[in-house]
């Protein structure tokens, strides 16, 4: 009987996945007939049409594959978009020659971006305004820092009446556990190299250090001179005057947001709508006229960027946690990045390589191993690194050995530095929850990296001098790389996280630019002139990805909408336990606002 209720249970579950994993590709199969049914109406771009760019989507480094990868607007009436960063740059290139295209309209609310993605963006458009002298007009029911930032590039920068301007300066806030900790009985031991590296100290204090405290003010200063600066340039006002802006609050209003210049007028949507008619308008047919605004999804499909070329330049994109193994698109496991950039070192017809890195660093033993195949493709090749929001800590390992570094003054790198953790529940086990431990071993040490008990001193010797062993390496690495010496690496080391306008001054950085830029740079040192760009690694299959993610989005989607803000929380502390090894990263939760 125990073995039919226990089939019938099986069958049952087994159904009901069964069912989910159908509904989840029929729904995607209707996406992605709806997206191929658009294609075939909106292939013909109208002349006058505007480019409408509304960035309300996670912007990604690459736009996904995956045709289950949808979300709808806020209102639920229309597919929100879903271009990455490339294809946003392409678009916004491409629509400066394309007669077709009479302006941008920057269509904005808040923008779920790093700062250095926006400036990426915000600085393709000022290109597209320097060089094809068509207008960019921005509009937002309100703008946030971020959003504001990048519509002060527009031509005309419009608000809703009763909208704002919030302008208040940036700021770090930090998560710390230690008391939660305590109250649990859980102890977490630390090992690290570096004053800066603050990735545990949410573990061990309830505020930030002193030290700490100095590296993100002075981080986060430099991202707001960035910002100030071409705020004032764009809107001709002084950084000094929207310095004092912030710091009084004085725009609480759309009418302040007017007053002081920050907007050229205050309009509804249905004047933006006639304002937008004055400058492109479409003739549908003799009776009607209507404004032909066209999305980056329906317009990136309306081009093409692709080269024939017997040379090509390869793309690596190194995006997310740095882990061993294979990885995915959002994690780099050193498996499949290092098979990619030797596979490209090995190809004849690649003739430079571009390594695309957005990451805050992760496992040490896996940055080393893309380290190595960076190293040796510097010797057959040039290695072009292009940083993007962040290439901090392990980030940095793997970029540091590259012919040129590339970064925006706003990327957040450096942090190097190394750190290991490990919880001691002695005290939850026992004393909280009454549950107590033996151990058979057969040496002295055996059990030195069980939970259960706390280290001792021997084993507490060996855990840290292997993290000074592998500072030593992370500095010689970047010392051989940097053409620096050790000592000096040492001095800006320590873990310190540096933005790239002050990575360039200590000499981790070359040269501030875009992935475009840096893909500049690799055909000019490859002595190129016709070449096409290869994307690599292929992005995973996405049927596979759905089975593979389906249970555990649908959790952490159920998690996410019970839990609110205590999710983030939670999340991080679940990470402590799989944070294993010898670790280079910076912490989890520095959510700069």
């Amino acid at each position: 009987m125990k073995t039919f209720f226990g089939s019938m249970l099986g069958s049952f579950l087994g159904g009901i996945i069964g069912l989910l994993i159908i509904f989840f590709i029929t729904i995607g199969i209707v996406a992605g007939l709806m997206k191929s049914i658009k294609t075939k109406d909106e292939k013909h771009i109208y002349s006058n049409s505007i480019l409408e760019i509304k960035l309300n989507h996670d912007i990604k480094e690459r736009t996904s594959e995956n045709p289950f990868n949808f979300d709808f607007d806020d209102d639920n009436t229309a597919i929100r978009e879903t271009a990455g960063l490339d294809d946003i740059i392409a678009c916004i290139h491409n629509a400066a020659t394309d007669n077709k295209i009479k302006g941008i309209y920057l269509n904005l609310s808040d923008i779920p971006a790093g700062i250095s993605t926006i400036e990426t963006i915000r600085k393709e458009l000022q290109n597209f305004k320097t060089t094809s002298g068509k207008f960019i007009i921005a509009y937002g029911i309100g703008y946030s820092q971020k959003s504001y930032y990048l519509a002060s590039v527009a031509d005309k920068v419009y608000l809703y009446p009763e909208g704002e301007v919030f302008l208040k300066g940036l700021s770090i806030e930090l998560i710390f556990y230690k008391k939660a900790l305590d109250k649990l009985g859980v102890q977490v031991q630390v090992f690290r190299h570096g004053r800066f590296k603050s990735f545990v100290e949410p573990y061990i204090l309830d505020k930030m250090s002193p030290d700490n405290k100095l590296q993100l003010r002075g981080l986060i200063t430099s991202l707001w001179r960035d910002m100030l600066s071409d705020i004032a340039d764009s809107r001709h006002l002084t950084t000094i005057a929207i310095n004092g802006m912030a710091d009084s609050l004085s725009i609480n209003s759309a009418k302040e947001a007017l007053k002081y210049k920050l907007v050229d007028s205050l309009l509804y949507p249905d004047q933006i709508k006639e304002k937008l008619k004055t400058t492109g308008v479409v003739i549908v047919n003799k009776k009607d006229t209507e404004i032909h605004l066209v999305g980056l999804d329906e317009y990136r499909r309306s081009f093409s960027t692709y080269k024939i070329s017997s040379s090509k330049i390869v793309v690596v994109y190194a995006n997310g946690d740095i882990t061993q193994g294979e990885g995915d698109d959002e994690t780099i496991g050193s498996a499949r990045i290092s098979r990619v950039i030797r596979e490209a070192r090995l190809d004849p017809e690649v003739k430079a390589i571009v390594l695309r890195v957005n990451s805050p660093g992760g496992d040490g033993i896996a940055s080393d191993i893309i380290w190595r195949e960076v190293e040796l493709a510097k010797k057959a090749k040039p290695v072009i690194v292009s940083m993007g929001d962040y290439a901090a800590s392990g980030g940095y390992y793997i970029s540091c050995d590259a012919t040129e570094i590339v970064a925006e003054p706003t990327t957040i790198t450096g942090s190097i530095g190394v750190f290991g953790l490990l919880p001691n529940a002695k005290e939850l086990l026992e004393d909280k929850l009454g549950i107590t431990t033996d151990t058979v071993s057969t040496n002295t040490h055996s059990s030195a990296l069980s939970i259960s008990y706390p280290l001792d001193s021997k084993s507490s010797m060996v855990l840290q001098n292997a993290i000074e062993d592998f500072y030593h390496t992370f500095l010689t690495r970047v010392s051989d790389g940097r053409n620096m010496t050790v000592a000096n690496v040492d001095s800006i080391g320590q873990g310190r996280v540096w933005s790239g306008e002050q990575a360039r001054k200590i000499g981790l950085v070359d040269t501030f630019g875009s992935l475009q830029v840096a893909i500049n740079i690799a055909a000019k040192k490859a002595s190129l002139k016709d070449y096409k760009i290869e994307e690599l690694p292929k992005q995973i299959n996405p049927l596979n990805k759905l089975l593979k993610d389906v249970s555990n989005k649908a959790s952490e989607t159920f998690l996410q909408e019970k839990l609110g803000d205590m999710y983030k929380p939670l999340e991080d502390l679940s990470k402590l336990q799989s944070t294993k090894g010898v670790q280079a990263r910076m912490p989890y939760d520095m959510n700069i606002q």
